[in-house]
């Protein structure tokens, strides 16, 4: 039985036992919480050392420098579609309807980081205290300058280039035994979820969970099948398929960077995404591209400005597309990161902080669908470049590409 279809198993009988037993059921949680901490014991070392071996691969600073310029034009503008599809359809089907404010304690939102302190923020004072803190951004950019310079030093880098790859295998390797445990784990989590949030928190709120999934679900159907068969003439069901994996794990761990060891690896051998691009742009797009979050903050928007009685212009719809889609850079990989997120869009716009509280209860929920399409934005990312650059492997559905 393929590793795909046990996840889907382990997938449906959690769903179903978290139904049936109901919040007792949180005895098995610590299964699913082991399943993530052994994926992100991998997450530093593994992105550190291929973006080292993919930055010292690609070796050409100008090709490094379009491959990274390609990589943020795509990711922005997807992720400039994706808000707008939220706003669009929140407005179509109206989340807000019969819902009925309660009372709501208050929010305090993060300040709007400025541009200069993002770009300060992404070079590491200490590289070894971004790698003990998980500041991606700050390992990316680190990871990039060791690789350049092994590039640049010709012969004498050699030797730590081969470490560095000899690393990046072995935690590739690593990962491979861990996805042996992961149709446990999405058990585990799944059961969890389902016992605990029961009808009582997601049926008063189902429109918002309903808007929220059909948009992220178009979105991927429209937007990344369009994009890997336009620029890669690549089918999107053997794109989805060969991602399937990379997008349970992150369905069920509501973690980008938690399942960016999976889906680095499912691209190189199921979508012929070769290492050094993989090893580029999903790193950095687990970072910086958010088209699923980016949804969730449109209808949530739209959502808690209907609920308050707030009509929104033209010029607050731009204002949100805009901040949501500024947001996302450097916005953690984490679970939650997105109610950041949205506390930095409701202020932008002027909205009450407190409507934030109203979708808390769902948030769970909600992460699980914008953290897969996260993942599979990235995927569509690399197959993407990769095409664009003419160095996509053109790999046999159901063979992969070491046959």
């Amino acid at each position: 039985m393929k590793l795909w279809v046990k996840i889907l198993i382990g997938f449906a009988l959690g769903a179903v036992v978290g139904l049936i037993v109901g919040p007792s059921i949180a005895v098995v949680k610590p299964l699913g919480d082991l399943f993530i901490r052994l994926i992100k014991m991998l997450i530093v070392p593994m992105v550190f050392c291929s973006l080292v071996v993919g930055a010292s691969s690609i070796g050409d600073l100008r090709k490094l420098g379009r491959v990274g310029g390609k990589t943020i034009i795509y990711f922005l503008a997807t992720t400039a579609i994706a808000i707008t599809l939220a706003i669009i359809f929140a407005i179509i089907f109206n989340p807000a309807g019969g819902y009925v404010l309660k009372e709501v304690g208050t929010y305090e939102a993060k300040a709007m980081p400025k541009v200069a302190d993002v770009i300060l923020n992404m070079v590491p004072t200490n590289p070894i205290s971004a790698m003990a803190t998980d500041n991606m951004l700050q390992i990316i950019v680190f990871a990039l300058f060791v690789g350049i310079s092994i590039s640049l030093i010709g012969e004498k880098g050699k030797p730590a280039l081969d470490f560095f790859d000899s690393v990046a295998e072995i935690m590739y390797r690593i990962v491979g035994m861990v996805m042996n445990f992961a149709p446990i784990g999405v058990f585990a989590l799944i059961a969890w979820v389902v016992g605990t949030a029961g009808a009582e928190v997601l049926l008063p709120l189902a429109r918002v969970i309903f808007v929220v999934y059909f948009v992220n679900i178009l979105h991927a159907v429209v937007v990344y099948s369009g994009a890997v068969r336009i620029f890669a003439g690549m089918s999107p069901v053997q794109f989805f398929k060969g991602f399937f994996e990379a997008t349970m794990v992150a369905f069920s761990t509501c973690s980008s960077s938690a399942t960016l060891p999976i889906s680095m690896r499912l691209a190189q051998e199921n979508l012929g995404v070769p290492k050094e691009i993989a090893s580029f742009v999903q790193p950095l797009g687990a970072t910086i591209n958010m088209d699923g979050t980016a949804i969730y903050q449109g209808v949530c928007a739209v959502f808690i400005a209907n609920v308050f009685g707030i009509t929104l212009g033209f010029p607050q719809y731009i204002m949100i597309i805009v901040a949501a889609t500024l947001a996302s850079i450097g916005t953690a990989g984490v679970p939650g990161a997105g109610m950041i997120m949205l506390s930095l869009v409701l202020e932008t716009v002027g909205l009450p902080l407190e409507g934030i509280l109203l979708v808390a209860g769902i948030d769970r929920i909600l992460d699980m669908i914008r953290t897969s399409m996260n993942v599979t934005g990235d995927a569509a990312g690399a197959v993407v470049i990769a095409a664009s650059e003419g160095e996509l492997i053109r790999v046999t559905p159901g063979v992969g590409v070491g046959s």
